[in-house]
């Protein structure tokens, strides 16, 4: 499970932008195209945000950057990953998002994307940890729910959205594995 410092960056589409130069080195402009092409149901950025997580990635050691000179154009800076920012994104991938209907929806829906773009193969076993994830969740909110005095009719109601959130999500996780032919 990730620790509190990168959970805070898994809210930050920084693991998008490292699984794009993942796949390959880009410049900032095209992981930005990426970005809102491919996820951008997901993550809402600006071009300026990005290049302010590209340049921070930069300053602590995960992507490396080099400028290429263009004929009659600009020169622009191409990115790469290093052998940190390999690993961080590893494994960033490899564990499942906080119990959550919005690090679901982001971080997890992220995680799906790269992890059936560079390793198919773990997909099934991604989408069960994610589900065994809300699951844990949705038990432990019933049972706080179960000792909730009924004059508590707002803390209740609140608490009962937050229960049918994580039942969706797990229908949600069913309808993941069926769009992408997995077997319940």
């Amino acid at each position: 499970m990730p620790s509190r410092t990168s959970y805070a960056s898994a809210l930050s589409p920084e693991f998008a932008l490292l699984g794009f130069l993942a796949q390959h080195p880009a410049h900032g402009y095209e992981l930005h195209q990426r970005l809102v092409t491919d996820l951008g149901q997901v993550w809402h950025v600006s071009l300026s945000q990005t290049y302010n997580i590209l340049n921070r990635l930069e300053a602590q050691g995960f992507i490396a950057g080099t400028v290429q000179e263009q004929a009659k154009l600009p020169a622009r800076r191409s990115f790469r990953l290093t052998a940190a920012g390999r690993r961080r994104f590893n494994t960033w991938l490899h564990s499942p998002a906080p119990c959550s209907v919005r690090t679901v929806r982001v971080e997890f829906t992220t995680r799906l994307y790269f992890a059936q773009a560079l390793s198919p193969a773990t997909v099934p076993d991604l989408i069960e940890a994610q589900t065994t994830e809300v699951r844990a969740g949705l038990r432990r909110l019933q049972n706080i729910q179960a000792e909730f005095p009924p004059n508590q009719m707002f803390n209740r109601l609140g608490l009962n959205l937050r229960i049918r959130q994580l039942a969706s999500l797990l229908d949600w996780l069913a309808e993941c594995r069926a769009a992408l032919g997995l077997r319940a």
